[in-house]
């Protein structure tokens, strides 16, 4: 059992005074229509370790609904107004969109900082953060403007219907810590990471709000960033799995842990849990070096995060529910009963005989004549079988036996082809510069929503102009008849072009030493590149030379410009 993080019970702040809570029912929203963020996720109930700047802070500008900003940003609904900052929802008149905006008087003690930190924000780029717009200084005031994302949903409303399925739970903590891995190696760290700035589309994307801008408003710091923001990711993924705070104060709409029992691991919380997402949390709380394992090292840093989600199995989507359709219900036409008397409820209907048989004459005679003709058919039929047996018995032997040697070779069986599992494989990289080669499994996993992509080039279709290809070598195990290779692809378009390599070793294929077997180009979603020669080899090299112009891509964090990604790959032999 590990042992409590001493941080997260401290719940007075530095100043001796009450906690920010007690100032404001609301906190910054950094951009989700009616979800605004509550100011209950501050370093008392998260256990951050940071510490907040002087209490005294000068009174926020007076501003109004309706007040323009640099003539283009109007205000619309103040949302928070707190500890002399103020936070709005309003519209860009110019593009014509909502969006959200932190103000500040020029000369607040953090005003610098909150500019500096929305600056450094901008710069990253990262499509899984909510984006920071502008970041100016004029009037005497400090306003950052950022998304409003009107169709994303907190993590904070979601746990208050119920804990997160696994699946989700797994898409949820993998997407926020290869964020945040992102983010920290450009230098930026969150500390404020909690269910309020972790927000869900309606795409079912996972988005971060508030990197370094919401810890620079309310001056929180840390010694050590990389593991503050990995505890935070556990404290969510806890979260998510049992609907409870890891920690013992209430926080977020969630019930903390009895401060008798100490830290659990989440499947001791709640039947039913994810065992391995369990220990997930586990490893990323960890304080002082304890685990709910003693066999598993913590994770301190957001990267070592990502490297244990990565090698845990793919938690895959809960199979739909089939729900059997409602019994047909025939109408009154088709009853037969239509333009007929409705009768009365609870009336005793008689029951109508069905009709006899035919017994007249006309029926009589009308069994006769079917009854012949089916006598006449069995005769002809039995005459033309005896006719054609008798005319088969008097052919001699010899042509039999002559038709037999000459049809021989048009009657073999052909050898059926059989798939071919793949071993493992590995991204080759050319001229050095390899594309996304964490990601290579995907194509071979058995998820076609999952998959292996190029990154975005500016000029295409050829590849040519950057580099001679992109492409993975796969292993086969051993030695095997190769005669096809299927590709599923992410872009359809003019054009993609697949070439397939026998290569000599799995590491560093040369294209010089390989042999090329066979190319396809296709404008569709799949090629089925064909081995023009039999050929044996135990490693295939799966060579794009081609890519097509796709649109951006929310799923696989990709801009508009010439790519392809490859979901699955299929060998046959």
């Amino acid at each position: 059992m590990a042992e409590r993080s001493t941080a997260a019970v401290d719940v007075a702040d530095n100043s001796g005074e009450q906690p920010l809570t007690a100032k404001a029912d609301q906190s910054t929203a950094d951009g989700v229509a009616q979800n605004a963020e509550r100011d209950t996720d501050n370093n008392e109930a998260q256990g951050s370790g940071g510490t907040e700047g002087p209490a005294s802070n000068p009174p926020p500008p007076e501003l109004h609904s309706g007040h323009k900003l640099a003539r283009r940003y109007r205000l619309e609904e103040c949302i928070t107004r707190l500890d002399g900052f103020s936070s709005w929802r309003a519209v860009d008149e110019k593009l014509r969109r909502a969006v959200g905006v932190h103000i500040l008087p020029a000369d607040h003690p953090r005003g610098r900082s909150v500019l500096a930190a929305a600056r450094s924000s901008a710069l990253l780029g990262d499509p899984r953060f909510v984006q920071v717009l502008d970041a100016v200084e004029e009037n005497d005031l400090v306003y950052v403007v950022h998304e409003w994302l009107p169709d994303a949903t907190e993590l904070t409303a979601l746990l208050a219907a119920g804990p997160l399925e696994p699946h989700d739970a797994y898409q949820m903590v993998s997407q926020i810590a290869a964020a945040m891995a992102a983010a920290h190696r450009e230098g930026l760290a969150h500390l404020r990471l909690n269910p309020n700035a972790v927000l869900r589309t309606s795409t079912g994307q996972w988005r971060i709000r508030g990197l370094a801008v919401n810890a620079a408003l309310r001056g929180v710091s840390s010694d050590t960033p990389q593991r503050t923001d990995t505890e935070a990711i556990g404290a969510l993924l806890y979260a998510a799995l049992t609907q409870r705070w890891p920690y013992e104060n209430d926080a977020y709409g969630l019930s903390g842990l009895p401060k008798t029992i100490g830290l659990i691991a989440p499947d001791q919380v709640r039947a039913g849990v994810h065992r391995g997402l369990s220990e997930l949390a586990m490893r990323a709380l960890a304080n002082d070096g304890a685990t709910a394992s003693r066999h598993e090292s913590p994770c301190t840093t957001p990267e070592e995060l990502v490297k244990v989600i990565g090698e845990m199995p793919r938690i895959r989507p809960p199979e739909p529910a089939f729900t059997p359709p409602p019994e047909y219900q025939r109408t009154t036409y088709q009853q037969g009963s239509y333009g007929r008397q409705t009768p009365h409820p609870g009336a005793t209907q008689p029951i109508t005989a069905p009709p006899p048989p035919l017994q007249s004459r006309t029926g009589k005679a009308l069994k006769w004549a079917v009854s012949a003709l089916l006598i006449a058919a069995l005769g002809l039929g039995s005459w033309q079988l005896a006719d054609a047996l008798m005319d088969q018995s008097g052919k001699p032997d010899d042509g039999n036996k002559t038709q037999t040697q000459d049809d021989g070779d048009k009657n073999v069986t052909k050898p059926k082809l059989v798939p071919i599992k793949i071993a493992s494989a590995q991204e080759f990289a050319a001229d050095g510069n390899a594309q996304h080669p964490n990601d290579v499994a995907k194509t071979y996993d058995g998820d076609a929503s999952t998959s292996w992509r190029t990154k975005t080039f500016t000029g295409g279709p050829e590849i040519a102009p950057y580099k001679p290809g992109v492409g993975i070598t796969y292993d086969l195990g051993s030695v095997r008849n190769l005669s096809a290779a299927a590709l599923q692809l992410r872009y359809g378009g003019d054009h993609t072009t697949v070439e397939l390599y026998a290569a000599d070793s799995l590491g560093s294929p040369s294209l010089d030493s390989a042999h090329r077997i066979g190319s396809i180009t296709t404008s569709d979603k799949t090629a089925t590149v064909k081995v023009t020669k039999p050929v044996k080899t135990r490693y295939v090299l799966v060579w794009l030379t081609a890519v097509p112009k796709s649109g951006p891509d929310p799923v696989t964090y990709s801009e508009a410009g010439f790519k392809q990604a490859i979901n699955e790959v299929h060998f046959t032999g």
